[in-house]
């Protein structure tokens, strides 16, 4: 039998955790983010100014869908020729690249952060994500923190990597496991 340990919700831990960004920042972000990328609005050009203006590095023909929410675009760095699909959330707590001809399906999510579930006061732990070029993330489909998607790998539909996927790989599961090489003609 094992003793249950109330855990203080109050006495959660991020000290070490920095934005990168003034309060001021932030809160100008959020409603910015709100507005114009977590909505219906569909003016991708303006939606990749806007990246811009906030520190983000942003190539060429990037669309960017409705109902996107990007949590600190001077944390993210995209290139060209790359799809967001709608209700993508990036979640870049720590640095996110996404190379060029890159994918993300509806729903797919980046997440830097994940708490010490060891530790009463779950401190945050972070890492950067690295999508290389021509990476596929299908719908639904989760890349935790510290993980790098080698050139062409694909995450399959409601799939979760939590480990690095190999380039030119088709990945499938929780947790995602190689299923066949990708060939591409």
């Amino acid at each position: 039998m094992f003793m249950k340990k109330s855990v203080r919700l109050d006495a959660y831990n991020n000290e070490h955790f920095k934005t990168g960004a003034s309060t001021l920042k932030r809160i100008v972000w959020h409603f910015t983010n709100a507005f114009f990328f977590n909505s219906s609005f569909h003016f991708y050009s303006l939606k990749v100014a806007l990246l811009r203006l906030f520190g983000a590095k942003i190539g060429k023909n990037v669309v960017i869908k409705p109902h996107v929410n990007i949590k600190y675009p001077w944390n993210l760095e995209i290139g060209d020729n790359v799809w967001i699909g709608e209700e993508v959330w990036i979640d870049s707590l720590e640095k996110i690249t996404i190379g060029s001809n890159v994918c993300l399906s509806q729903g797919a999510l980046l997440l830097c952060g994940n708490h010490d579930y060891k530790k009463a006061t779950f401190d945050l732990i972070t890492g950067k994500i690295q999508l290389e070029d021509g990476v596929w993330i299908g719908a639904k489909s989760i890349v935790c923190g510290g993980v790098t998607c080698y050139s062409h790998s694909v995450l399959s539909v409601n799939s979760v990597a939590a480990k690095n996927l190999e380039a030119y790989t088709i990945y499938r599961g929780n947790p995602a496991q190689a299923v066949k090489e990708r060939i591409i003609e």
